[in-house]
């Protein structure tokens, strides 16, 4: 299945909110930072990857690349490049 670009932001952004254990710390603009402003922890962290992980049918994140993923904004730019690698996004 293809996506494109804003829906996959769009639909990160919402399981970001969902997930979040305080999602009342997302700024109205900008990047949230998963752990600082919105209180993610290990276990939540673990949640929201699965979360993505079958959302957009990809692979487990690697221990390594979790690690560099801090805001949603990173957390966007992961999905959209391995769905990029995957020829799973359009531009339209």
């Amino acid at each position: 299945m293809a996506h494109t670009e804003s829906a996959v932001r769009e639909t990160i952004l919402s399981l970001v909110r969902q997930l979040a254990p305080d999602p009342e710390g997302f700024p109205a603009e900008g990047a949230a930072h998963l752990v600082n402003d919105l209180g993610f922890h290990s276990l939540a962290l673990l949640e929201l990857a699965f979360a993505i992980e079958d959302d957009f049918d990809l692979p487990p994140i690697d221990e390594d690349t979790g690690r560099g993923i801090a805001t949603s904004d990173d957390v966007v730019a992961y999905v959209v490049g391995q769905l990029r690698e995957q020829n799973q996004l359009v531009s339209h």
